[in-house]
């Protein structure tokens, strides 16, 4: 099983937007999944991917002051932006790459002379 965690901790925002200060309007995204298979040193096998999403700010509804905002809550808005395909694609791109680092299907080695 795999375990996500979505870091959207780090954020552009505009100084003004119409009455509001400190707008989000990009994301800078992390996502990690870890393994609860381990390696051969006890290690969770992990992978990470980064990227950014922007946010649509035509129309704040409930606007939330920059200093009130939570990890939890830019999570949610990044997603229901990206659409529910796009997150499944980096889940399961990071899953992916989780199953080549358990079972690889290359491996460099080093020949001696």
């Amino acid at each position: 099983m795999i375990t996500y965690d979505w870091n959207c901790k780090t954020v552009d925002v505009y100084p003004t937007e119409g009455e509001h200060s400190d707008v989000v309007y990009n994301v800078h995204w992390i996502v990690t999944g870890v393994s609860d298979e381990v390696d051969t040193q006890e290690n969770p096998y992990s992978v990470t991917n980064i990227g950014t999403q922007t946010l649509s700010t035509s129309d704040i509804t409930d606007f939330t002051p920059i200093s009130e905002v939570t990890n939890k809550e830019v999570v949610k808005w990044t997603k229901a932006a990206m659409g529910e395909d796009q997150v499944k694609t980096i889940e399961t791109g990071i899953q992916g790459s989780i199953e080549l680092l358990i079972n690889p299907t290359s491996v460099t080695m080093t020949i001696s002379d």
